[in-house]
C-alpha cells in the first residue's frame, strides 16, 4: 500500500507499506491491504508503519486520514 504522509510543512513520507496502525480518535485502527475505503480523525500518538516486518513510527498531535484503492493519505499536525 502506498502511504502518504503531510504536514502543513512538507511531505513527512511516502512509502510502500505492509501495515499501518493509526491512533484514531473512537481508538487504534489497523490498515491492511486491499481495506475498505475508510476516512478517520486521529488523535495525539504514534502511526506505526511496517516495510519487510521493520516498525517505524510517526507522532502526531492531530490529523485526517482516507484510505482508498490501496492508498493512504494522512494529513496531520
Amino acid at each position: 500500500m502506498k502511504l502518504n504522509v503531510v504536514s502543513p510543512k512538507g511531505v513527512i513520507c511516502s512509502v510502500e507499506a505492509e501495515s499501518v496502525t493509526f491512533p484514531g480518535t473512537e481508538g487504534s485502527f489497523t490498515v491492511l491491504r486491499n481495506h475498505a475505503p475508510i476516512m478517520a480523525m486521529l488523535e495525539k500518538g504514534d502511526i506505526v508503519y511496517r516495510i519487510q516486518g521493520e516498525e517505524s513510527r510517526i507522532p502526531v498531535a492531530k490529523g485526517v486520514v482516507n484510505v482508498s484503492h490501496n492508498v493512504i493519505d494522512v494529513c496531520v499536525e
